[in-house]
C-alpha cells in the first residue's frame, strides 16, 4: 500500500509523468505512500492503526468514516483512512481511501488507490474534514478487483477495476502513517471514527479470535490506538496520542 502525504495536483503530473486525475501521491517534494503492516510486537505496528481479520480467503472489505481535521505545528505529518484486503500478513495490499497531510504547517486533503507493490494514485474527489466516506474493495475473481469510494455527504464517488496477483489472505480498516524511505510522522488526527466496517458482507468484529487489534507505535513518537467495537461489531474509533 503506498499512499502519500502531500499533493499538488500540477506539480506531482509533471514530476511523475502521469496523466492529471491519476496522479502519484508526493509529500513534501518525495513520493510517500501506504505499505504493508509493520509489526513489532504485542498487538503494535509501526504504521497501522485499527483492526484487521485473517486465517481465511477474504473477497470482499468495506467500511465508512468520517475525515478527521488534522492539526499541524511546524512538523511535516501525514495520515491515512482506508480499507483494504491483504496486507497483514502478505507482500501485496489492495486499498483505497482518503489522507490529512501537515505540509509546512497547512493541512492538506485528498483521495487516493493504491495496489501495492504498484504505486498509488490521486482520486479527483474533493476531501473535506466532517464529510462522511465509504470505501469498499472487492475480488471479482480471475485476479481483477472493484474499487469504490463514495463522499456520502455529497454523494460525490469513484469506482475502478484493477488486477493485480494477489492472495486475498486478510481484511483490514486502518489508519497509516505512509512511508517515505522509512514510516513518516503521523499527523495530529485526534479521533478517527469508522462504521458499516464490514468483510466478505459479516462485521468486522464478528470474525474474533481471528482479528487482531493494531496500535501503532510511530517511531517518530506518536501512538495511535483503536478502541473496542460496539454492540454492533461494525463500529470503532481510533485515537492519536502524543506517544
Amino acid at each position: 500500500m503506498r499512499r502519500s502525504a502531500v499533493l499538488a495536483v500540477a506539480l506531482a503530473a509533471a514530476s511523475f509523468g502521469l496523466a492529471p486525475g491519476l496522479v502519484g501521491p508526493e509529500v513534501a517534494g518525495v513520493t510517500a505512500g501506504q505499505s504493508p503492516a509493520i509489526r513489532l510486537r504485542d498487538g503494535t505496528s509501526t504504521n497501522w492503526s485499527g483492526y484487521a481479520a485473517y486465517g481465511r480467503p477474504f473477497s470482499a472489505v468495506s467500511g465508512s468514516w468520517t475525515q478527521p481535521a488534522v492539526t499541524c505545528s511546524g512538523q511535516n505529518a501525514s495520515s491515512s483512512y482506508w480499507v483494504g484486503l491483504d496486507g497483514y500478513n502478505t507482500s501485496t495490499v489492495e486499498q483505497l481511501g482518503t489522507e490529512g497531510d501537515c505540509v509546512n504547517g497547512a493541512p492538506r486533503y485528498y483521495a487516493w488507490y493504491e495496489m501495492f507493490p504498484r504505486g498509488g494514485h490521486f482520486i479527483g474527489m474533493t476531501v473535506t474534514p466532517g464529510h462522511g466516506y465509504h470505501a469498499a474493495v472487492t475480488a471479482l475473481g480471475r485476479g481483477f478487483f472493484g474499487l469504490s469510494l463514495t463522499d456520502v455527504t455529497t454523494g460525490g464517488s469513484f469506482s475502478i477495476t484493477q488486477k493485480l496477483n494477489a492472495q486475498g489472505a486478510s481484511a483490514e480498516v486502518i489508519v497509516e502513517a505512509p512511508s517515505s524511505g522509512g514510516v513518516l510522522p503521523l499527523a495530529n488526527f485526534g479521533t478517527a471514527q469508522f462504521t458499516a466496517a464490514t468483510a466478505n458482507g459479516q462485521s468486522l468484529g464478528g470474525f474474533v479470535p481471528q482479528l487482531d487489534p493494531i496500535t501503532m507505535v510511530n517511531p517518530h513518537g506518536m501512538k495511535s490506538t483503536p478502541s473496542g467495537f460496539d454492540a454492533s461489531r461494525q463500529n470503532f474509533s481510533v485515537f492519536w496520542s502524543a506517544g
